[in-house]
């Protein structure tokens, strides 16, 4: 039995992006970095594709955090793991700036990558402790909400500081942000924050193993990750689709694609009014029935008339429905975790980025055979 006393209310909005700030640590790590990779290629002698090795280390690495994390936040305190994650983060970004050479590049990478597995998988679970149904969706679509601009404004952030230092100022940026986020979480979240008191002692297999057990919440992982998977094939495809196949300019292909986060501003907006009436699985199952009509409609004009102002709003639809998708698939799913609530949020966490990264790789892997198969 887990006894736990909840820190001093604070308004939802203030939490909420605070958390939103933890959230955005990923896509912050991934996004910011990627204009410099010739920079960082010469700097250390390789090539571009070496680098690029680099992201993979950290979403395989991402994942392995939050396996680990979850669980030892359920034993520990959710404050411990998720502070001591913030600490690893922002030490390895800022030995990152000291790197000599590629191989250490990439292990501070891991590094940095573990500690961000850590503090990531502590946001659902704190959640969860402090909000269960109607209320804690509400609070994970103001979650998604305020983080929706992090994976769009990251290249911007990484090319500010390339130009203005050199690569090596976006890590020391990550680890001052890494730093600056420990202190607040610190201060504001986890002031008199009471870590858990158990009367009996519970392995992290028997965690995993009493989550995998509740057979009802399984459906949500899934479900969550093909949702999580439509997205990621969009960010890895979207280059080649609109400015190679259709032969988009950049400046077009910046509004075609800032035109899914509208919408899935619009529909994270419309999910919080609705969550006043309705149940977030009544919203969820909507949702996902209108972004099964846009991958439908996708692969239509896919097969049958390959236009361009045909695939945009089938591309909009199918991506924009996230915002009322994601933060339901979050509430449903740990609802079922009054306990173990780290367990679970980890459990999703992997499994979200395993499964995506195979069905992304699978079909990166498609379009390269193809292309091969034609230039041959």
């Amino acid at each position: 039995m887990t006894v736990s006393v909840q820190p001093p209310a604070r308004t939802h909005t203030g939490i909420a992006a605070l958390l939103a700030m933890v959230t955005a640590l990923s896509p912050l790590a991934i996004d910011t970095y990627l204009p410099a990779f010739p920079a960082i290629a010469d700097s250390f002698f390789v090539s571009v594709h070496q680098v690029s090795l680099s992201i993979s280390v950290y979403v395989f690495v991402l994942a392995l955090g939050n396996l680990s994390g979850g669980p030892l936040s359920d034993h520990f305190g959710r404050d411990r793991i998720m502070l001591t994650g913030l600490a690893l983060f922002g030490i390895a970004s800022l030995l990152i700036s000291f790197a000599p050479d590629l191989e250490t590049f990439i292990a501070l990478r891991a590094l940095q990558a573990f500690g961000g597995g850590w503090a990531v998988v502590c946001v659902p679970a704190l959640v969860r402790d402090r909000l269960s149904g109607q209320e804690a969706a509400r609070f994970f679509s103001l979650i998604g909400l305020l983080m929706v601009a992090a994976p769009a404004l990251a290249p911007s952030i990484g090319s500010l500081f390339l130009n203005w230092s050199g690569w090596i100022s976006i890590f020391i940026f990550l680890g001052c942000y890494a730093v600056l986020m420990l202190l607040l979480l610190k201060g504001i979240v986890f002031a008199g924050y009471q870590r858990p008191v158990h009367h009996e002692q519970v392995s992290i297999l028997q965690r995993y193993k009493a989550v995998i057990n509740t057979r009802p919440a399984m459906r949500f992982i899934l479900t969550g990750a093909f949702a999580f998977s439509v997205m990621m094939l969009f960010i890895t495809h979207a280059s080649f689709i609109y400015q190679q196949h259709f032969g988009v300019s950049p400046g077009n292909f910046a509004l075609l694609f800032g035109a899914n986060v509208v919408l899935m501003l619009i529909m994270n907006l419309t999910n919080r009014r609705l969550l006043k009436r309705l149940l977030p699985v009544t919203i969820l199952r909507s949702a996902l029935t209108v972004q099964g009509v846009g991958l439908v409609m996708l692969l239509c004009v896919t097969l049958l008339a390959d236009n361009l102002w045909l695939f945009v709003p089938a591309m909009i639809l199918s991506i924009g429905m996230l915002g009322a998708v994601s933060p339901n698939i979050q509430a449903c799913y740990m609802e079922y975790f009054p306990q173990h609530g780290g367990t679970a949020a980890a459990l999703m966490g992997a499994t979200q980025f395993s499964v995506a990264g195979l069905i992304s790789g699978s079909s990166h892997l498609s379009v390269k055979n193809e292309n091969g198969s034609k230039i041959g």
